[in-house]
């Protein structure tokens, strides 16, 4: 009996496997498509952009370091495979002007033709406890790592739904999958993203556009070494439980998820397991997505009740929503 159970869960996940390309979008071509990556002059951005330049796509960097764009620019024109592949330099703060950012972007788009990919990668992680951080720390992150992507977003997103076809990815964090102790300010903006996301996803699938939201573990970057010289113990404790990852590996990942129109991008089998424990109701666009969404996940909860097992209205109407 425990045979043909084994058996019969085998043949489900063959089955699984073999129907799940005929209802997952159509990959994206990554061979002369115009990548734009934010954020893209250093870290997890810049190996995201060799990653896709590997692949034959052009890219335009934004950042607002202009020596450290240069910089990139040349580490990532060493990996091209064509004599024709571009890497277009652009230095503007993604957080602080919409207007600016959009006009940005369309001289991007006159000198290397539509955005078929935009990944949003820039921001930054400051932690402390709550009562520590500035009131002006809040509103910084929720700046740079929230209005950054909205803004960026908001400029390429049009033109894909016209074209009927594009990528946008949201660089988030496992700290925008679950809050964690000093990370006040930096999960709300991170967990932000997961919304913007989930909603946009909603709009832009009937024209294919396909959002994915990366949720990368602590990675090997400049920024990562410079959060670490302000956090909290107990934060630092919490971020030792797991191995540091290199930003090579995270930026293969995430591509590859993009590429594929999965909406969520997890960096191994811990990244897998959160993905799955927190995946709630999040969009799905592979059958094996769906299957990351257990009942526990999707089900909401009945109603709250007190000692004696009765329904209790009040306290349900007291629960956040």
């Amino acid at each position: 009996m425990l045979l043909l159970a084994a058996a019969s869960l085998v043949a489900f996940v063959l089955l699984l496997y073999m129907v799940s390309p005929l209802i997952s979008p159509k990959p994206l071509a990554l061979p002369g498509a115009h990548v734009v990556v934010t954020g893209g002059s250093s870290g997890i951005g810049k190996c995201i952009a060799i990653e896709c330049y590997k692949q034959g796509a052009f890219i335009t960097l934004v950042a607002r370091n202009e020596d450290k764009l240069l910089q990139a620019k040349k580490e990532i024109e060493k990996h091209s495979i064509n004599d024709k592949q571009v890497v277009l330099c652009i230095s503007v703060d993604v957080s602080q002007d919409y207007s600016q950012v959009e006009n940005v972007i369309k001289q991007a788009q006159e000198k290397l033709g539509p955005v078929d990919m935009l990944v949003n990668c820039a921001g930054m992680s400051l932690s402390g406890k709550f009562e520590d951080l500035e009131v002006s720390t809040f509103e910084r992150l929720m700046s740079i790592n929230y209005l950054g992507s909205v803004y960026p977003s908001r400029a390429v997103i049009a033109t894909m739904k016209e074209r009927r076809m594009g990528r946008v990815v949201f660089v988030s964090s496992q700290a925008g999958q679950l809050g964690l102790f000093g990370y006040t300010a930096y999960s709300s903006s991170k967990f932000a993203l997961r919304g913007l996301a989930e909603a946009l996803q909603m709009e832009v699938k009937p024209y294919n556009v396909y959002v994915t939201v990366a949720y990368p573990p602590d990675t090997d970057t400049p920024g990562f070494a410079k959060e670490n010289q302000t956090k909290p113990l107990e934060t630092r404790l919490i971020s030792e439980t797991t191995s540091v990852c290199k930003p090579e590996q995270v930026a293969k990942q995430i591509v590859k998820d993009a590429v594929q129109g999965n909406f969520n991008s997890s960096i191994g089998s811990d990244g897998y397991m959160l993905s799955s424990l927190t995946c709630g109701m999040a969009p799905v666009t592979s059958i094996m997505e769906g299957l990351q969404q257990s009942p526990e996940n999707c089900c909401s909860r009945g109603p709250r009740r007190d000692d004696s097992g009765k329904p209790n209205p009040r306290q349900d109407a007291e629960q956040p929503v």
